[in-house]
């Protein structure tokens, strides 16, 4: 991995004032001020990781998110999305096309260096436990780092890395309530005080994989007030 990283915003000020602090800070900047150019960008830079605006012309946001998911050598590009919509659907829409970290404008220039580091430390393009010696298979359910991949019985479901993460954490501490704030932290770095929609929506995709492979067996438990637990 490179340390590139690709801002993509058509507010000129912004997009210099990111540029500047992720030099500072050590990074390499690359700016687009449109989604066209972006994407375009993206392709031919590959970077660690890019800052994507939502409200552009011509091509939005939401749109260039979807074609580097889609493309198959930039798919695995971390993204954090800036915008200043802050409504609830705004923010599933960009996790459902596969956003990784969502940051509502005005927001504080260190913040976003918090996750820029973050989301960095954690995509290394494999999954952390692959990288560790964890338990690796309980029953039925394996757990297949290096294809992002789960196991149960003869059938298999492909993951995003985010996804693997969180089933190999609540793998590890099967039985046991593993909270928002633990999975928060421990997935994404940082504990932000009213982000647990971020969970939710990335527990809601986890599940719906999880539950075509189990034979009808409910693995992924909700534990209201709690956190999340596997049942195994």
């Amino acid at each position: 991995m490179n340390n590139k990283i690709l801002v993509i915003d058509d507010d000129q000020s912004i997009n210099e004032l990111i540029k500047v602090n992720l030099e500072l800070a050590g990074y390499q900047a690359v700016q687009a001020y449109d989604g066209i150019k972006g994407f375009a960008l993206a392709k031919q830079e590959l970077p660690s990781l890019v800052v994507l605006d939502v409200m552009m012309p011509e091509v939005d946001g939401f749109t260039v998110a979807k074609r580097i998911r889609e493309n198959e050598e930039t798919k695995n590009i971390p993204i954090i999305m800036l915008t200043a919509l802050s409504q609830l659907n705004d923010k599933v829409n960009g996790f459902n096309i596969g956003v990784d970290d969502y940051l509502v404008k005005p927001f504080e220039i260190e913040e976003l260096l918090v996750r820029v580091r973050a989301l960095l430390k954690r995509t290394n393009q494999i999954p952390k436990s692959a990288s560790v010696r964890d338990l690796q298979s309980i029953g039925e359910i394996t757990l297949l780092p290096e294809q992002y991949s789960v196991r149960i019985g003869d059938k298999q479901a492909k993951l995003t890395p985010i996804e693997f993460d969180i089933f190999n954490l609540l793998f590890q501490n099967h039985g046991n309530i593993v909270s928002s704030a633990k999975l928060l932290k421990d997935i994404w770095g940082y504990s932000p005080d009213d982000d647990v929609e971020t969970i939710r929506v990335h527990i809601r995709h986890l599940r719906s994989k999880i539950d075509k492979i189990s034979n009808g067996k409910k693995y992924i438990e909700t534990v209201y007030g709690g956190g999340y637990k596997l049942n195994i």
